[in-house]
Order: structure tokens, then sequence, then C-alpha cells
């Protein structure tokens, strides 16, 4: 019997009939579906809820949302690797191969394993602190996010990789970005596109107030270190965008690819090139 966990998002008006849609489908198969506890019990499904949802084994995962839900579930499962799927209920899915309009097709592949993983590494972020000690902030899928704290102020970043020193500048922050997350806050930032089996990270700065830098691809196993060069400023790090962390002005960030790895279901029929040309190109 299969197991499929369901992580449904609050705030998406048509929701409700999504979940209606995907209990009735598996209904007639041998699956069961779980749900986190809580979630269970606000959509009237209190006999799926299980507690400790992404310790409990399961198949695969479905992501009801955008792509912000799936890549907090993938963070989620980081220490228990199970695949995501991810049906687009946002306003671009960029990440999520499984439209409403074709659910139950969909569902009938990934019941008949018709679907591959994509399995792609994590970053994890550090802290070094004044002591020397280094403190794990966690791990994202699309970007670690070094900014400003303050919202009206330009701050002094100094840029490291490995051991060398890169560049100090003025700007709003630096984004450390997979080849996943370049389509995200790295885009809007100037940032192009890698495809994200490509091995390699991304530099992107945030409004830099110079003229003399640009995005730059390093290799994946580099490592990233980013400080404030003014210590009477302000940093935090953000994680996805999701998460966030307030960072002492005289410790130093440092960003690297983790081993950890984000199982992305996709199917077959769907290319990354065709879904670059309908995402982000579509109104061109």
């Amino acid at each position: 019997m299969k197991t499929v966990a369901v992580f449904p998002n609050l705030i998406k008006p048509e929701t409700r009939d999504i979940l209606t849609r995907i209990r009735a489908f598996f209904a007639t198969r041998e699956a069961r579906i779980i749900l986190p506890r809580v979630r269970a019990a606000e959509f009237g499904m209190e006999d799926c809820g299980v507690d400790d949802i992404e310790r409990q084994p399961a198949d695969f995962a479905l992501s009801l949302g955008g792509d912000g839900t799936l890549l907090g579930i993938c963070r989620r499962y980081a220490s228990n690797p199970v695949p995501v799927c991810g049906i687009n209920m946002g306003t671009l899915g960029f990440m999520a191969d499984i439209e409403q309009n074709e659910l139950e097709e969909r569902l009938e592949k990934l019941c008949q394993g018709d679907y591959h993983v994509e399995w792609r590494r994590f970053l994890a972020g550090y802290v070094t602190q004044s002591d020397g000690m280094e403190r794990f902030l966690g791990y994202a899928i699309n970007d670690i996010v070094v900014m400003k704290g303050d919202a009206a102020r330009i701050i002094s970043l100094g840029l490291a990789v490995n051991d060398t020193p890169l560049v100090e500048c003025k700007a709003d922050g630096f984004i450390v970005a997979s080849p996943t997350g370049s389509t995200a806050y790295s885009l809007s930032a100037g940032g192009p596109i890698m495809n994200p089996m490509v091995r390699g990270l991304l530099l992107t700065p945030i409004c830099a107030h110079t003229l003399n830098i640009r995005p730059l691809i390093i290799r994946e196993e580099d490592i990233v270190h980013i400080n404030l060069i003014d210590t009477r400023q302000s940093i935090i790090v953000t994680l996805d965008g999701q998460e966030t962390t307030p960072i002492h002005p005289d410790n130093i960030v440092t960003v690297r690819c983790s081993d950890v790895r984000a199982g992305i279901i996709k199917f077959e029929d769907k290319d990354y090139y065709q879904i670059l040309r309908t995402k982000l190109w579509r109104n061109c």
C-alpha cells in the first residue's frame, strides 16, 4: 500500500476542492493519505492526521500551494528525504509540476511510477562567531541571502570565496543561490538563469552601489563567506525567504553546498526549457 503525505496551504481558497479530489482519487486505490494532524482537523480529515509527519514513511508527498509551500516541505524532509511533487495553486508555480486542470492524470502517473526524481542539493548556512565557534543556521533550496537589517540603510559588505577575498562594496546585500534558486530572488536582482542540474552556485549582489561588480557563477564545492565591513550596521540572513535570523555585526556568514538533497518529482513530458518559456515569457 502506498502512503502519500499531503501538505495543504491554508490561505488558498481552492485548497478544500483540491483535497476533495485527491481523497476521491486515492479512495479507489490501495493508498493511504496522511496530513499533519492540525491541518487534517482544519479540513475535516481527522482520520488522516498524524504527528511528526516528516518522520513518517511515505512514498511521496504532495505540496498544495505555490513554490514557497513546496520549498518549506522540502526543508521539513531534509533529514528524511521523501520526494515532493507540487500542485500549483500559486501565481507562478515554477517548481510545481502539476496544474489543477491535470490533477487526476498526474496522480495516475504518480501511482504508476511514471515520473523521475531530481535530487537537488541544499545550501547550508552557518555563522562564525567572534569566539571562532560555528553555528548552523539551516538549509535552503533556493537561496541564502545576507541583507541589511535596517530598511533605509545601505550596508558595506565583504565577499570572499574559499580563502580569497573578492570584493568589498556597498549594497543592500548578497544572494547566494543554487541553480534551482536562479529563477527566484536572484533573477529579480539581475542574476542569470541556470538549469537546475548545473553544478554551481550563483552570487548576486542586491542593488550594489558600484558599476564594478556583476553576478558570479562559482563551483558548487566553493565556500562563500560574507561579512560586514562597518560593524555599526546590522544584517539578517534569510533561508528561502521564509526563515530569518539576525546576525551579530562582527560575525561571518558562511554558505556551502550540503550533501543533503531534496527530491523534486518531475514528469518526462515537461521539459525545463518549455517551463521557462511558459512561466517566464508567456506574455512576451
